[in-house]
């Protein structure tokens, strides 16, 4: 820091307000600092730091055991935040989602001395238990929606689903089809919810539903259920991987897609454009959910006070072959 306000021309305190943004810097200073830090390539002791503001300049993360597209992408999301923050991020893995090991966990990040922490909580269970938090632990919930009892970042699943149906229903489709997500899971409940209210608000048939485990095995077991009926023209998958399962079982059956059968995925997965035919599928913000749960976080850290809801991140439809006007089977 020494060099850095010798390099700048300006005291040792200036190049520390400057540092922690702190407004009482002219433009004109705060620019040469700035160029400065950035000529000698300095890099700010987080642990210095974090002894002036009295906070460790540290986050916890509780998440789980899974190699699922959407949990491991908003946990990438979460830690893109935290960096760009200057936040670094202890992250706690759960084996199981049940109330003991989430309060586990939190005790954990606490006795660390985290200023905070995020809990990405998708089931049910993990929901509930964040209602037993201490209250002294700033906490954000990720994709918990209204069951945490915190302050929550989330994408809007029900519209997400609405999206999807309601682009298979413009396209002439009579009813859609659902392969749902493993019951306990918040995201499967509200994309079945955003499914069957878009039906029912169209005057459409709701055909029931055929349950799936999110597995890419559990969309090709639903294949020959969904071909064995007649008159399926549309099927809306709960994520993208049960949606490959289902075009690989319609494939070996002699089912078109979309010829035959149109179907739309969700998450957009990095691979579903390249899939064949490529997927029309849902996409998630992931990005987005991390930076709003990370504004929230702040917020409760510097106010000491509870942060007001953050609006859903809303989904985009994203269209590809997989999709198109119907024809009799």
């Amino acid at each position: 820091m020494i060099d850095v306000a010798k390099r700048a021309g300006v005291s040792h305190q200036t190049v520390s307000r400057v540092l922690n943004d702190s407004p009482q810097v002219r433009p004109e200073t705060r620019e040469r600092v700035l160029r400065a830090v950035e000529e000698l390539g300095y890099r700010p002791n987080a642990m210095a730091r974090g002894l002036v503001s009295r906070r460790s300049k540290v986050l916890g993360v509780v998440t789980f055991d899974t190699v699922l597209y959407g949990p491991a992408s908003m946990l990438l999301g979460i830690e893109r935040a935290a960096r760009a923050a200057r936040y670094g991020v202890s992250i706690v893995t759960l084996q199981r989602a049940d109330r003991a090991e989430v309060l586990e966990a939190v005790g954990t990040l606490a006795d660390q001395g985290v200023d905070g922490v995020i809990v990405i909580a998708p089931l049910m269970v993990a929901a509930a238990a964040l209602h037993s938090l201490p209250a002294t632990l700033p906490a954000v919930a990720v994709e918990a929606g209204q069951d945490a009892g915190l302050p929550s970042a989330s994408v809007d699943q029900v519209e997400g689903a609405r999206l999807a149906v309601r682009h298979l229903l413009d396209l002439g489709h009579e009813t859609v089809w659902h392969i749902s997500g493993p019951n306990g899971w918040l995201e499967s409940r509200d994309r079945v919810d955003g499914w069957r209210q878009t039906l029912q608000e169209a005057g459409a048939a709701v055909p029931p539903i055929i349950a799936g485990d999110w597995s890419a095995r559990s969309g090709y077991e639903a294949g020959p259920v969904l071909a064995a009926q007649p008159g399926v023209t549309a099927v809306f998958a709960a994520n993208d991987q049960m949606a490959l399962g289902l075009l690989r079982a319609f494939a070996e059956r002699g089912l078109r897609v979309p010829e035959d059968i149109s179907v739309v995925g969700f998450d957009d997965i990095p691979e579903a454009s390249y899939l064949s035919p490529p997927l029309t599928t849902v996409r998630q913000d992931f990005d987005e959910v991390g930076r709003r749960s990370m504004r929230m976080l702040l917020t409760l850290i510097e106010s000491d006070g509870q942060s007001l809801e953050s609006p859903q991140v809303i989904p985009t439809l994203v269209v590809r072959d997989s999709t198109a006007v119907p024809r009799a089977r």
